[in-house]
């Protein structure tokens, strides 16, 4: 009895291309936006242990406040990749007077807001506070903040998906169900 099959969760092959929105079973979205919640919560993270060991540890409060600055930095950026393909999922994918609608706005005003505070922290980051010795006390309001948001904006996000099943597409005839040793590959009954 095998174990493992890689093949057809890494296969592009058979699927439909969407644009922006991905392929067929693997879109663009979902992935995207691994990076910028893992990045603003760590950067809360860090932010906030800065704070709290910058009088015993100095250096080590130096180091967390610009690890925490690079990757809200990089978390920024890719969060741009993924408003871009969240637009095409709602544009195409979504019919206006649903709730998935009305929940994928709820999710992308979240997710605006969040994106919003995290630019305005990385500017006063880099352009005022970027030789401090620690993360001060108003940087780290606005980091926990965006951390808290980004946490019930990836809910919302999350809801869509294993709630309402919202441009989930499956290889045929849902084969992960089947007991069966062959692999079924996407466009394949």
């Amino acid at each position: 009895m095998r174990h493992f099959t890689y093949r057809p969760s890494l296969t592009l092959s058979g699927r439909k291309f969407k644009g922006l929105r991905g392929w067929a079973g693997k879109p663009f979205h979902p992935p995207l936006t691994d990076v910028p919640v893992t990045a603003y919560l760590f950067a809360a993270v860090f932010d906030i242990l800065s704070a709290a060991l910058h009088s015993s540890h100095p250096e080590l409060g130096r180091q967390l406040y610009v690890a925490g600055d690079w990757t809200l930095l990089g978390g920024a950026g890719v969060s741009v990749l993924a408003a871009l393909t969240g637009w095409a999922d709602w544009h195409r994918s979504s019919e206006p007077g649903t709730q998935a609608r009305r929940t994928i706005n709820a999710h992308a005003i979240t997710m605006i807001t969040v994106t919003v505070l995290v630019l305005v922290d990385v500017v006063v980051r880099f352009a005022g506070y970027s030789d401090r010795g620690s993360a001060p006390v108003g940087i780290v309001v606005l980091t926990a903040i965006a951390a808290v948001l980004v946490t019930v904006g990836a809910t919302i996000g999350g809801t869509l998906v294993y709630d309402y099943g919202f441009n989930v597409e499956t290889a045929g005839d849902h084969p992960v169900w089947h007991q069966n040793e062959a692999d079924v590959m996407p466009g394949q009954k």
